[in-house]
């Protein structure tokens, strides 16, 4: 692919149009053309924006089902004028993700089982006659029963054709009993030859993945393109956390709450360790720090909250002031190139800078030990048929799903209505099941009145001055409701 800063020129006719010349590719050829940087990154955004659809429904419904299908039919629209944008969207979107996600084995093993379901899914939509077209197109020439012995085999199949294939080719469908086995050859019916020929799929695509991995040196010397691949490879597409619509409307009382009630595993085994240990390395700081600022804390709250911790252990607060308050300061976009960093998405904690001994960060349901995560969840007081399902879903290797599936058990939801992207998500969703906010009001007013209790024992300027303070809780609490139905 080449790239460009300009619009795309109109579309003409050559040999390169051939590789959309049908909906359903093995993508074995990569695109030629001209593609503007804009384009090269919307296009990545919008497939994997489907291939996390195709990851939730995976888990959610059995593959193929009427369910699966019909909300897959309603998420996998290519927003495209015609059938040719479609199709070629479809194709050039493929290898740009192949860049991104041929880094890591994890990211080659998340990608190419997402795109073997949607391939799943596209190749069953066919109709008999097309797939058998698109298996000689594709080389995968297999012989159709002549009629004599399709008649001699209808006490075994009731189908419209058969395809006589090697064995080898097919034992997946030889193991499961599926097939007439019969002088080296199986004799396949046409619902079942997605078998074979997603087999095919996932082993050129692991081929090509691996030959991808070989040329990145070269596709990381383009300084356009390095840092575009490597967000697409911890991409996270939706909702921005860094917008601090409730700023100081967390009080740090709350926090102690909120972390058993809202919070979600990693933050609040962050949390956990930072109260037993006071102290967190600077992964864990800056995955929990970015979090609190998205739930509202303030830079202020934020230096009081980790200097009052800090000075409980091992470090007293001449140290704090020099060794940590930049970092807390720099978080919030006051120090160094004064960047507004974001929270982390759970892409991000997932699959960057893994946690190491004596590390607290990270993602619980991807970086625990199984058994040592059993009993955090055990302690937590999740029920055994419950942790059974997250334990299911963690060996699938489905994190997020898992996480999901410890906040309906917590919340006592049967099925979420919302797909689980990232720890604020979590926090907002928590507080909507809890009440709107209610039990954050109910709490900033038990603080409210406890400060003005010790007002009253003040000189009179003071007294005043916690009155000030008094209103503005009122004030802050007033639109806290509203805030989480914003969210």
């Amino acid at each position: 692919m080449l790239f460009s800063g300009g619009r795309r020129k109109k579309h003409i006719a050559n040999p390169q149009t051939d590789l959309y010349a049908h909906a359903l590719q093995f993508y074995g050829q990569p695109p030629l053309e001209n593609i503007s940087l804009s384009e090269f990154e919307t296009f990545a955004v919008d497939r994997l924006k489907l291939l996390k659809t195709v990851e939730n429904l995976g888990v959610s419904y059995v593959k193929l089902s009427e369910q699966y299908t019909k909300k897959l039919e309603n998420e996998k629209s290519q927003n495209a004028p015609n059938e040719y944008e479609k199709r070629r969207k479809d194709y050039i979107s493929h290898f740009i993700l192949r860049l991104a996600y041929c880094q890591t084995e994890d990211l080659r093993r998340w990608f190419i089982q997402q795109e073997v379901d949607l391939f799943r899914y596209r190749f069953s939509d066919l109709q008999p006659k097309q797939k058998l077209e698109f298996l000689h197109r594709n080389n995968l020439q297999y012989d159709t029963v002549k009629i004599c012995l399709l008649n001699a085999l209808t006490f075994f199949f009731s189908i419209s054709f058969i395809l006589k294939v090697p064995f080898q080719d097919a034992l997946d469908l030889v193991r499961t009993r599926k097939v007439y086995l019969k002088a080296g050859y199986v004799y396949i019916p046409h619902q079942d030859i997605v078998t074979i020929v997603l087999n095919d799929f996932r082993t050129r695509l692991s081929k090509a993945l691996a030959l991808t991995a070989r040329s990145l040196p070269a596709v990381h010397s383009d300084e356009r393109l390095q840092p575009l691949l490597n967000h697409l490879s911890h991409a996270y597409v939706g909702q921005d956390y860094s917008i601090q619509k409730n700023v100081g409307k967390i009080s740090l009382e709350q926090i102690d709450s909120l972390s058993g009630k809202s919070f979600p595993l990693c933050m609040r085994q962050l949390h956990q360790a930072l109260r037993e240990n006071h102290h967190l390395r600077h992964g864990g700081r800056m995955q929990y720090g970015l979090f609190l600022k998205g739930i509202g804390l303030s830079l202020e709250q934020a230096l009081q909250f980790w200097r009052s911790e800090f000075i409980r252990g091992k470090v007293d607060a001449d140290k704090f002031d020099k060794a940590y308050a930049y970092s807390i300061r720099h978080m919030f976009g006051k120090e160094g190139k004064r960047a507004d960093y974001t929270p982390y998405s759970c892409m991000k904690v997932i699959l960057s800078n893994p946690p190491s001994q004596g590390d607290h960060h990270g993602c619980p349901f991807r970086h625990s030990d199984p058994e040592l995560l059993k009993q955090k969840l055990q302690f937590y007081k999740v029920p055994p048929s419950g942790i059974s399902q997250i334990m299911e879903l963690v060996k699938g290797m489905h994190y997020q799903l898992a996480c999901q599936k410890y906040f309906e058990l917590t919340h006592n939801i049967d099925d979420g209505s919302f797909s689980l992207n990232h720890p604020n998500q979590y926090f907002i969703e928590s507080q909507k099941a809890l009440g709107g906010g209610k039990d954050l009001k109910k709490e900033m007013d038990m603080s409210q009145r406890s400060q003005e209790n010790s007002a009253a024992r003040r000189p009179a300027a003071a007294r005043e001055a916690a009155a000030n303070t008094s209103q503005d809780l009122v004030e802050m609490t007033e639109d806290l409701d509203s805030f989480f139905q914003d969210g």
